[in-house]
């Protein structure tokens, strides 16, 4: 099939609807020109913004950049400790969660949550909110609210998500992907008929995926029996050549002046010690120098062309790329698009470059603020790509890697801790600030499992996040990275439940 094909005339029209439908910003009454003037607005805000979701971590830190935003989360990683999170006390009755969208349709269908949105109100103005992720439901329960969501349409963000369609925009963006053919799969002959020019090593994605989940690594018919329902179920899946890759990350944010884009980072991926998916997501590496200047101009110059691109479709706002890069020959391909905040997000806006400018989530949240503004993006940019406005951060994402259900009676608390010589750590003080991290041998730890919740296979334990690199520079996880996680899963006390199996609800990564 050629790769080629363009978006069919019903994808046509739904991008022609969808961009008549995205949120028009009108003129306010005054003009923000610059930086300064745009980070004055946000400290003097009126405006009640909010961060709803699972957890709180995708946007950590955006209070202290933004007067008047709050949390309003399922999950309290901060135990009551944080100043601006709020989360129902009280469990109400409802479905089981299956999403992260349907824990924010339970949080908005929550009194608790309404009253909280009712005190903060600004004469008829509930304000304005983000969420990791939503649905057409939750739109509507916004609406009813008197909420508006910070963010394209659901159904935009739907088309963009599905990796089928992101190819399709890269190619129109002139942004390389992996050599690759769109097509069915109907059983493993079919298979080699369609990817015949790509030879017999394939990696097979189905439209959407959670951290790997849907990611198949596929050589023979035996693999590809161990995964064909969730194939050939599918309209179309997008299969790949498989190359000797190193994955990266980065985000960036489409704005009426140009797409902002922030430094290149190195991506964990498929960590025994971290996750259970062979590709899944489970932390990212920002640190000066960390690609080549060749490759870091090509990542700048194809995000911008794919954020261009994402405007010419309608979208506007905060997003993010995963690039390969070939280690056989130095190439660098689009991997996915993530068209919101992600995972990666909290790393991004509270290193060196982002606190001397603004975070990204700034500027996103800009375009919904109903303000005018000037921004000259290219001097952004630039200040962006040199490496001396980058430090040396990194993020493990702890998940339970064991095909088991087990009930937790000891977890450790979110805050400092410090690592001794042999390898222990200690927890040391409280903070909800990552960059109190002074050292190496200290850690900011957000736990998202506690006591009294289950584990199961994928599911978050926590985050952790450190000054310095987790990784050797041959993409291995280093001595001091091994220590941490084992340290951090020692302070989990848990027992494994037999009968519990079909009654623990499975929602898969609370971070993304």
């Amino acid at each position: 099939m050629s790769n080629s094909k363009v978006i069919s005339k019903k994808n046509k029209t739904a991008v022609k609807d969808l961009k008549s439908s995205t949120v028009k910003t009108t003129s306010g009454p005054e003009m923000l020109n610059g930086v300064a003037d745009i980070r004055r607005f946000f400290y003097k805000n009126e405006v009640p913004l909010y961060f709803i979701s699972a957890t709180n971590f995708n946007m950590l830190g955006a209070d202290e950049w933004i007067k008047g935003f709050k949390f309003i989360c399922h999950i309290e990683c901060f135990d009551g400790q944080h100043p601006n999170v709020f989360s129902p006390k009280e469990e109400i009755p409802h479905d089981e969660f299956t999403s992260i969208e349907d824990i924010n349709n339970y949080l908005l269908q929550h009194p608790e949550v309404q009253d909280y949105l009712k005190t903060r109100k600004k004469g008829k103005n509930t304000g304005k909110a983000m969420f990791l992720m939503f649905d057409e439901k939750t739109e509507k329960l916004a609406k009813k609210l008197g909420l508006q969501v910070m963010f394209p349409t659901a159904k935009m963000r739907t088309f963009m998500d599905n990796k089928v369609n992101t190819n399709r925009i890269a190619e129109k963006a002139g942004v390389p992907c992996v050599p690759y053919v769109l097509s069915p799969v109907t059983d493993y002959a079919h298979l080699n008929k369609v990817s015949k020019s790509l030879g017999t090593d394939l990696v097979i994605q189905t439209p959407f995926g959670d951290s790997g989940h849907t990611t198949f690594f596929i050589t023979n018919e035996e693999e590809f029996k161990k995964y064909e329902e969730d194939i050939v179920k599918e309209k179309e899946v997008k299969i790949m050549k498989r190359i000797n890759c190193r994955g990266s990350a980065i985000e960036a944010c489409v704005t009426r002046h140009g797409t902002i884009v922030a430094p290149l980072m190195t991506e964990l991926v498929g960590f025994k010690e971290l996750t259970p998916y062979k590709g899944g997501w489970c932390g990212n590496e920002i640190y000066p120098n960390a690609f080549t200047p060749e490759l870091r101009k090509k990542a700048i110059k194809y995000t911008q062309l794919f954020g261009n691109q994402l405007r010419e479709e309608g979208y506007k706002g905060y997003f993010e790329l995963d690039f390969l890069i070939d280690q056989d020959n130095g190439e660098i391909y689009l991997g996915e698009l993530n068209p919101r905040v992600t995972g990666a997000s909290s790393i991004t806006n509270h290193a060196v470059f982002a606190l001397a400018d603004a975070p990204l989530f700034v500027f996103h949240i800009l375009e919904w603020m109903d303000v005018d503004y000037k921004l000259n993006i290219k001097e952004i940019n630039t200040r962006w790509s040199k490496q001396e406005n980058i430090d040396s951060w990194s993020q493990l994402i702890i998940k339970h890697t064991e095909d088991t259900i087990e009930h937790v009676s000891e977890a450790p608390v979110s805050g400092i801790y410090k690592m001794f010589d042999n390898g222990h750590i200690q927890f040391d003080r409280m903070d909800t600030h990552r960059r109190a991290v002074e050292t190496e041998n200290e850690a900011f730890f957000l736990h998202i499992s506690k006591q009294g919740d289950y584990l199961y296979e994928g599911a978050d334990m926590g985050i952790l996040v450190s000054r310095g690199r987790m990784m050797t520079d041959d993409f291995k996880l280093n001595k001091r990275a091994k220590d941490w996680i084992k340290a951090i899963r020692s302070k989990y006390v848990s027992q494994i439940v037999e009968d519990k199996r079909e009654k623990i609800v499975l929602t898969g990564s609370l971070t993304k």
